[in-house]
């Protein structure tokens, strides 16, 4: 069966006015996406800045998305939360807006044991009855949703897939081989699409396809059609950008290279301030190794 989601997709990021949303520009980035061949729209993730948008603007960025995107990419909406009852009603808000699925980070801060994360996406999906993907990233979150806590949540037909960023291969191969065919898994990290996807994962949930996108897809499509040589060398080509992108805590660089671009404004929400200059330096030389400047 062909997976539900896969390919390249990309978790935007909100661009800024002045401190509020600026919704041309966002538009602009929802047309270059489907003009790249992403394959999927995932607003209001850790790339998107979640944790610094209200309630109202996290729907707000959801439903515009959905709107701009007219039915011609999924939008997967990010809604996790450390509070269950807060990530039941950002998901309850995105499925409202029409989005198609919704990806929830593991609870944060508060370190739930295993059965606390188990009881946290089992509940949401009993609430909201909606296709969820988990999202594992410890390095974020200050704890790991285990292999074997991931295998019982595949159980639940609402868990439909798996962002992984632990930056382990081992951890991507144990949850493969629990949990087949159960859910779907992609990269959370850009210079591991190679690998993950070689050993099972069907895509990758980007941050280097907000300013490639056409290249990011094309990795993709030649691992899902098994031209690992080909994929390989287009990997090796995006990889200093890849890096470049988190000299410093993601989305502070891809915006800066956003700017660079002259998509956006170069405007985050405190605590992330603009990119200093050295890594900004470095940012710009790999961008015009490419292409992009």
């Amino acid at each position: 069966m062909a997976p539900r989601f896969s390919g390249s997709m990309t978790a935007m990021v909100t661009p800024f006015h002045n401190g509020e949303i600026d919704v041309p520009a966002l538009e602009r980035l929802v047309e270059m996406q489907i003009a790249g061949g992403t394959t999927a729209l995932v607003p209001c993730g850790s790339t998107g800045e979640s944790a610094t948008l209200s309630h109202a603007e996290h729907a707000e960025v959801v439903r515009l998305v959905v709107k701009m995107s007219k039915g011609r990419l999924p939008v997967i909406a990010g809604t996790g939360s450390n509070s269950t009852t807060e990530a039941i009603a950002l998901t309850k808000a995105a499925k409202e807006a029409g989005a198609d699925a919704a990806l929830l980070i593991s609870p944060y801060y508060n370190r739930p044991t295993q059965d606390g994360i188990y009881q946290h996406y089992k509940r949401i999906a009993e609430v909201t009855r909606f296709p969820l993907i988990v999202y594992n990233i410890p390095g974020r979150t200050g704890s790991k949703i285990e292999a074997t806590t991931l295998a019982r949540l595949a159980e639940i037909d609402e868990i439909i897939g798996l962002k992984e960023a632990t930056g382990s291969l081992d951890e991507v191969q144990e949850v493969l081989r629990l949990c087949g065919d159960k859910i779907e898994v992609y990269s959370g990290d850009d210079s591991l699409t190679l690998p993950v996807m070689a050993v099972g994962g069907v895509g990758v949930i980007s941050v280097i396809s907000n300013i490639l996108p056409k290249e990011s897809a094309s990795v993709a499509a030649a691992i899902a059609r098994g031209d690992l040589v080909g994929a390989r060398a287009q990997h090796f080509t995006l990889l200093p950008v890849m890096k470049a992108l988190f000299l410093e805590t993601n989305p502070i660089p891809v915006k800066a290279a956003l700017s660079m671009m002259g998509l956006i404004r170069d405007e985050l929400r405190l605590p992330l301030v603009p990119m200093t200059e050295k890594p900004r330096t470095h940012l710009r030389a790999a961008l015009q190794t490419v292409g992009a400047l």
